[in-house]
């Protein structure tokens, strides 16, 4: 139930010929979130690093603002799925009978089941001024993520979420078939390990939409960096929170869509960080990173 990977087989249609063989593709599973007994959400995901997904999901759903306050987390298989099955304390306890909503949300859905645009377009919090950033940090934090992400090189079908600091280079990655999935587990991660994200940048192998904003907004990260383009919404509401929102990162450079003081250039930034890239990727071919 809990293998995140599965070996298919198929046929292959290439070069004019047809050849079988096996392939590996990441799991999809039902993953219900129960609180006090009933359930507020069912999500597919990838069924790993459960107990972070659980946390972090609480966390961004604004259900509580504290691991501490999750009494007891069970994972528990179920024939067709799996339950994260938690407890809380009674103040919260009280609130999420109140606001309790049933949502049945497909891979990568982040806001599924919201039954108004108020609750969908809810104001990001806002973050706390945090650390600047040079270029040369951004472009060596996302050319580490890809030699760390053990699922996505061997199916090339999952996104990762993660999180850098540069006293430490990657703190913790997480992946999932959903991106929003990978987001949560990397807020439960961090929660769990009580590391502060006012002091590093959240990294996507995604696009930045909206909810992906605000989930980053509750952790209080001051900056997100994706390898793709933001949505006008995400870059509207990263503004309002005060999120450095950098995009279409490449081993080139990258784009800065809002507040660009905390990324401070230099004269000698695009050379200084080709040689961060290649020392970086030196020390992660090493082992020398961590992933937590």
């Amino acid at each position: 139930m809990h293998d995140p990977i599965r070996k298919t087989p198929r046929q292959v249609w290439r070069d004019g010929r047809l050849g079988a063989g096996t392939r590996l593709i990441p799991e999809e599973t039902a993953i219900a979130l129960t609180y006090n007994g009933g359930t507020y959400a069912v999500m597919m995901g990838t069924p790993q690093d459960l107990q972070d997904f659980a946390i972090g999901f609480s966390l961004g759903e604004g259900i509580v603002q504290s691991p501490d306050q999750i009494d007891s987390l069970d994972i528990v298989d179920l024939d067709d799925g799996i339950e994260l099955r938690m407890w809380l304390e009674p103040s919260k306890a009280v609130a999420i009978n109140e606001r309790r909503r049933h949502i049945a949300g497909p891979t990568g859905c982040g806001i599924c089941g919201i039954d108004s645009i108020a609750e969908a377009l809810r104001p990001a919090a806002r973050v706390p001024t945090g650390r600047s950033f040079l270029p040369r940090e951004i472009m060596a934090a996302m050319a580490s993520i890809a030699p760390l992400q053990q699922i996505n090189m061997e199916t090339r079908a999952v996104h990762a979420a993660a999180f850098w600091t540069s006293s430490r280079g990657i703190v913790a990655l997480r992946e999932d078939v959903g991106r929003h999935n990978a987001l949560d587990k990397l807020a439960g991660a961090l929660a769990s390990a009580k590391v502060p994200a006012t002091e590093g940048m959240v990294l996507l192998t995604s696009r930045v939409s909206v909810e992906m904003v605000q989930k980053a907004a509750a952790i209080g990260a001051p900056l997100m960096v994706a390898v793709s383009a933001p949505t006008a919404l995400a870059v509207r509401t990263a503004d309002a929170a005060g999120i450095t929102l950098a995009a279409i990162a490449r081993a080139d450079g990258f784009e800065v869509f809002t507040h660009p003081r905390r990324i401070i250039a230099s004269a000698s930034a695009a050379e200084a960080a080709k040689e961060t890239v290649k020392e970086t990727v030196r020390k992660t071919a090493e082992g020398a990173v961590h992933v937590a």
